[in-house]
């Protein structure tokens, strides 16, 4: 077959969630006003942990930097969703969808990193708590920071390096509303078994792996909570923060697991699991740990009445 036949493809077209223009109207309602509330949300809590001379705990770092993953995770897809609910013909360049599919799995793979540093942070706050501020000073918590966005990193550029050398001569309709390895290894000129392997196992395996690692890890500190005793505040606070964190886990790893851990055929589900792990789960994150979390909730309270409403105390 002539190299020419692999190289006619430069654009993708998506199917989007629906094809019917009023379903399309109700969707687009829901996710812009679901993304205007939570957004200004998530930017809120990383200023009040800013701002807050009393949120210094390195907890607290990593809550922002959460936070901020979050915003980003799920603007790499939400913005585009939204607009081309009004578009008839929902295309995406060839290099459109590369750089989507790289900085998706960038995120995704960071946030995945971050939350495992999140559960060892926790340990140390638990089970070290004499030397938890030696244990986790600043200079280690930019360190794990920056190893998990490494991580990340390197992740992405193996699943971007599968997919550019891969042939695209044919079909180029993608069946969702963005771009993944999932949908675009499908629709290859090519036997992509060996791509979809190693694929599933920097993906998929890995998730799984991290995820019941994260679980028993979890686990183990909320049984060593209990197996200390006591129902002061502090205890009460960590097991409310450990239930927090495990949340999140489930949250995250759950879609990803059931999105990357299998064949990459195609499900019923495939496109609601798809807009819960890239747009909602994402958003949510940050609102579930504030929520459990009283001094983030003050300090909130206190922003909002002197920066927003005007208001010296």
């Amino acid at each position: 077959m002539a190299t020419a036949n692999y190289t006619t493809v430069t654009e993708f077209v998506l199917t989007g969630l629906s094809q019917t223009r009023e379903v399309q109207l109700v969707l687009f309602a829901i996710f812009l006003s679901f993304y205007l509330f939570i957004l200004p949300g998530n930017i809120l809590i990383i200023c009040t942990i800013k701002l807050d001379p009393h949120l210094t705990s390195p907890m607290y770092f990593l809550l922002a930097n959460l936070a901020f993953l979050d915003i980003w995770y799920s603007s790499i897809t939400a913005p585009k969703m939204l607009i081309d609910f009004f578009v008839e013909r929902k295309i995406i360049s060839f290099g459109g969808c590369i750089v989507q599919l790289f900085f998706l799995h960038f995120v995704g793979a960071s946030e995945m990193f971050l939350l495992t540093v999140m559960a060892f942070d926790r340990y140390a706050a638990i089970c070290r708590p004499l030397h938890y501020a030696t244990i986790m000073n600043r200079r280690l918590c930019y360190i794990l920071v920056a190893l998990s966005w490494m991580g990340g990193f390197i992740h992405s550029i193996i699943q971007v390096a599968l997919i550019v050398r891969l042939p695209f001569c044919g079909p180029n309709e993608l069946d969702s509303y963005f771009c993944d390895i999932t949908q675009v290894v499908r629709i290859a000129c090519a036997n992509t078994f060996p791509e979809e392997l190693v694929m599933i196992f920097s993906s998929g395996l890995i998730s799984v792996m991290c995820f019941i690692a994260l679980l028993m890890s979890y686990a183990f500190l909320l049984a060593m909570l209990k197996k200390l005793g006591g129902s002061g505040e502090n205890t009460n606070r960590a097991m409310s923060t450990c239930y927090s964190h495990i949340t999140i886990v489930v949250l995250m790893f759950g879609p990803s697991i059931y999105i990357y851990a299998r064949p990459f055929d195609s499900f019923s589900l495939d496109k609601v699991v798809s807009v819960f792990h890239t747009v909602i789960f994402p958003l949510l994150n940050p609102i579930i740990y504030t929520l459990r979390n009283k001094e983030v909730k003050t300090a909130m309270r206190k922003l909002i009445t002197k920066y927003i409403l005007c208001k010296e105390k």
